[in-house]
């Protein structure tokens, strides 16, 4: 099949550096609709049919522009949420969060913030998510997820992204398009949406939530 994974249009929380990753979650701001809206045109020329979200709601409105174009539902998949940030949340402080996944990087899995999931956690439910899209026998599908948990699960599932994706980050509604399955493994075909803070005057958006 084909797994779109889009990450959701920017938020208040975004630019106010915030880790917002709780249900529901800060909305779409007015950039952040324009995103969704734009996806419409974006994936135009991608078939899809079946579109996924996470629980938080701002997924759910980037979906909706795109469901409302191709005439389906979105789909709420609690498993797509984001990494939780635990005791940390709604904080401007990411150093503990962004530290807890290079320790997962690093191998030391059972790394976690306080309140949080440790990495086997994560990989369970995530691949979980990824493993009902693919089972439900469609062709293409996009699943709108979110930053931090768009990153880790594609580096360690999808060959070649890290390498793609370098010191950037993915951008709101920043796109990660693979071929294969769950159990053949996953193939990229695109990145789309990269973001590089070298290349930016001000930095507005962090890579998570």
């Amino acid at each position: 099949m084909r797994l779109i994974l889009v990450r959701h249009g920017q938020t208040s929380s975004n630019t106010g550096l915030l880790l917002d990753t709780a249900a529901p979650g800060a909305d779409l701001n007015e950039t952040g609709r324009e995103q969704a809206e734009a996806l419409v045109g974006r994936l135009a020329d991608q078939p899809i049919d079946a579109i996924y979200a996470s629980t938080l709601v701002r997924t759910q409105q980037t979906a909706s522009p795109l469901a409302r174009a191709r005439g389906l539902e979105v789909r709420v998949l609690p498993d797509l949420r984001e990494i939780s940030a635990g005791d940390a949340e709604m904080t401007a402080d990411a150093t503990a969060y962004i530290t807890t996944m290079l320790r997962w990087h690093a191998g030391e899995y059972d790394a976690r913030i306080p309140g949080a999931d440790n990495a086997v956690e994560f990989f369970d439910r995530y691949d979980r998510a990824i493993r009902r899209i693919a089972g439900a026998g469609h062709e293409a599908a996009v699943a709108v997820s979110h930053g931090a948990a768009l990153r880790v699960w594609a580096a360690a599932r999808v060959p070649g992204f890290a390498e793609a994706l370098g010191e950037g980050v993915l951008n709101n509604t920043g796109l990660v398009i693979a071929d294969g399955d769950p159990d053949a493994g996953w193939r990229m075909v695109e990145l789309e949406g990269v973001m590089v803070w070298a290349e930016e005057a001000e930095v507005t958006d962090p890579s998570f939530s």
